[in-house]
């Protein structure tokens, strides 16, 4: 192994292992590490890899590391740096997984969890408020995010929502520009892939396991998945608890809250609900599914970035991709809310993670950790 191959093993273990505090965290990390101790890139350049990863899909935080290694040594870097970023992550969710289904239906593990879900229930719903102040940019966004909302809710299909929400913010800005297009004809776009969209997620009876088919629907997920890290709770209920009915939204919310408590990319879920399903081959199905797609966007998009930032088109339908994406995240955080406040011990704890939260800025995995010393101390009161 070359010298630059190791420093980016020995950096991007310690980054896996100690990086909390979801995605802001770990670029801030990074930044501190690549850019301001070890002077790999210029702020220029670090803004530039940061500005790509927010035009493909995937963990943007995951992305960074494997833009990184790609920079500092070739593609072995890029598969060095993204391995590495990944593997401490997905070990400790593995060791969790293992210990939640041996564990998961005694008593004292039921109450941590029924302390942590309200918990986990709150900080979803503060990424929300924070992201929409962002996404939301003007009208339109903001109306294609509660269009979003209301076809989630009916059942709606993931993915001709977000494709929708897209065209329709695309149009709206061509319109307002004067750049050819017309809002009405994003609308009728919008309006066209709705009957789909609302079609696509009926009622399903359970289906059988397959490990091809966990497979193919994470990489699917890793495909097309934009906006926060927390937008794959859409994706995962929508697949995983509706289509397939492999999951309950108890076992759900155990699976957030787990990739809550760990470093690391928040994708690491995969490797939970793939070690639930299938034990260890399962979880090693799971995750590289999810993962892969971000390795090759990145070695596609990587020479790429400056021509892609300068587009005003993909920027605009990434803009609506967003808006509808955090409508679909606001569905789905409705819905495990009720299977997570099933009362006022519940109701409560969310009540006041979300006060802390907004007047603290504490760490979600410290309101973890007390969710699951409250849950532990009501034994059984939820």
């Amino acid at each position: 192994m070359t010298a630059r191959l190791r420093e980016l093993a020995i950096l991007f273990l310690k980054l896996g292992t100690t990086a909390f505090g979801g995605p802001a965290a770990h670029i801030a990390m990074l930044y501190d590490e690549v850019v301001q101790r070890r002077r790999w890139l210029t702020d220029g350049e670090f803004l530039d890899l940061l500005g790509a990863t927010n035009l493909i899909p995937g963990p943007n935080s995951t992305e960074m590391a494997i833009h990184i290694g790609h920079r500092r040594a070739g593609w072995r870097g890029l598969v060095v740096a993204g391995v590495c970023f990944i593997a401490p992550a997905m070990l400790m969710v593995l060791a969790l997984a293992w210990a939640y289904v041996r564990f998961g239906t005694m008593p004292e593990a039921t109450w941590l969890l029924d302390g942590i879900k309200p918990v986990v229930v709150a900080i979803v719903a503060r990424a929300i408020v924070s992201l929409g102040r962002a996404t939301a940019r003007d009208a339109l966004a903001a109306l294609v995010g509660l269009g979003a909302l209301a076809l989630s809710l009916r059942g709606a299909d993931e993915l001709a929502v977000l494709g929708a929400g897209g065209l329709v913010v695309l149009a709206g800005r061509r319109a307002r520009s004067g750049g050819g297009g017309t809002a009405s004809t994003g609308v009728a776009a919008g309006a066209a892939l709705a009957p789909a969209a609302a079609a696509g997620m009926a009622a399903a009876t359970a289906a059988a396991f397959s490990l091809p088919v966990l497979f193919v629907t994470f990489l699917k997920i890793g495909a097309v998945l934009y906006g926060s890290g927390y937008v794959l709770l859409a994706f995962l209920r929508a697949d995983f608890v509706v289509g397939l009915g492999w999951l309950t939204d108890r076992q759900l919310l155990d699976a957030v809250a787990i990739g809550q408590v760990t470093p690391g990319p928040v994708f690491t879920t995969a490797t939970f609900v793939g070690y639930v399903l299938a034990g260890v081959p399962g979880a090693l199905v799971a995750t590289i599914g999810i993962f892969l797609p971000a390795f090759g966007f990145v070695a596609v998009s990587g020479p790429l970035v400056l021509r892609i930032r300068a587009s005003g088109s993909i920027s605009a339908l990434l803009d609506g991709v967003n808006a509808a994406s955090l409508g679909l995240m606001a569905a789905v955080t409705l819905q495990l809310a009720g299977a997570a406040l099933t009362g006022p011990a519940a109701v409560g704890t969310l009540v006041v993670a979300l006060a802390l939260m907004l007047r603290t800025g504490i760490n979600a995995t410290w309101l973890i950790a007390g969710g699951a010393v409250v849950g532990w101390l009501g034994a059984g009161e939820w």
